[in-house]
């Protein structure tokens, strides 16, 4: 294996990264406007730089031919997907399962406690010097449904049980069981959402799942339920969502971690709508990330070198989706 590998963490940072490689740091700088480390052309595992505009993200595989990896720092992979389909077959995808666990997880269980118990009226009430007490809901004894069920949807469940939740339902692409209990399939939705109090999506970005909270999945939830988005944007129908917000004020409340469009501009109906607590994409990044992307690349790339098979392998170019037994699903 005589290519290089271009890392999008300062490779003379990561403890036990194997011998004999050719390592070079690339993650676009600041603004997006880092050369390249060495010639592209010679790259033969390429990490994609994090938090980073698409230019950076994937302007350089077109110049890769001898490219044989691409691996995000990411567990949803929407974003590079149409630039490595576009690259020659044999070239294998592989996502970041399980970096972004933890982080993300407590998020969503932050979002969740913060809506239902009102902490953003008590922020702004704290700036207006306002002692506003009243009733709110608890998480303790509520349903919790849960879409999207890989391992992200298995940490959010882990940290909900101690919160005596009162059931925890889980959907997923595909019907399952597993150890915490059976998972349903996305076509038992209909079905399930009039029982939940609170709905948290955490479903990769697919044909299927692009708005998939449309008017309808919102006219089935039950008044007063709280939705959770912790996935992408485009999950939500973003119109449908300020439909229901501003034509039924107070029935449903949302906490939103991404959203569609995203960055949201400034000026967005989103930002004011009622019942709506907005987050700039915060589930990944935190102290958690890096030594969980450092293990994670040490780990591959010493894989790499023994020519053993990837982790995480999502897509492999040339073959049909899913060929490669393998999902991105969070």
């Amino acid at each position: 294996m005589t290519g290089d590998v271009w890392l999008a963490l300062p490779p003379e940072e990561i403890a036990g990264l194997p011998a004999g490689l050719d390592y070079h740091f690339y993650d676009g700088g600041e603004d997006g406007t880092q050369p390249y480390p060495a010639d592209p052309a010679r790259c033969a595992f390429f990490t994609v730089p994090y938090l980073k505009q698409s230019s950076v993200k994937v302007g350089a595989l077109p110049l890769m031919p001898r490219l044989e990896v691409v691996q995000t720092l990411t567990a949803g992979v929407d974003d590079v997907l149409p630039a490595v389909d576009a690259l020659p077959a044999g070239v294998r995808l592989c996502n970041a399962r399980g970096v972004h666990d933890a982080s993300t997880a407590e998020l969503a269980l932050a979002l969740v406690l913060a809506a239902l118990r009102g902490i953003p009226d008590h922020v702004r009430d704290q700036d207006r010097g306002h002692w506003r007490p009243g009733f709110r809901p608890a998480l303790a004894d509520r349903s919790v449904l849960i879409v999207g069920y890989g391992s992200i949807g298995a940490a959010i469940e882990d940290r909900l049980r101690p919160f005596e939740v009162g059931e925890v339902t889980r959907v997923a692409r595909r019907a399952r069981l597993a150890p915490h209990g059976p998972v349903h399939a996305l076509a038992d939705l209909p079905a399930l959402l009039p029982a939940a109090d609170v709905v948290v999506l955490a479903t990769p970005l697919t044909d299927a799942t692009r708005h998939l909270v449309d008017a309808g999945f919102l006219a089935r939830m039950k008044d007063g339920a709280l939705l959770v988005n912790i996935a992408r944007g485009a999950v939500v129908d973003t119109g449908a969502l300020l439909a229901e917000l501003t034509g039924n004020p107070g029935r449903l409340t949302a906490a939103l971690d991404v959203t569609d469009p995203e960055p949201l501009p400034a000026g967005h109906p989103l930002w004011h709508a009622p019942g709506v607590l907005i987050s700039p994409h915060a589930g990944g990044p935190s102290s958690a990330f890096r030594p969980r992307a450092e293990r994670l690349l040490v780990e591959q790339l010493t894989r790499y070198a023994a020519g053993e098979p990837l982790a995480n392998v999502v897509r492999v170019t040339g073959r049909q989706p899913g060929a490669q037994g393998a999902s991105a699903a969070h």
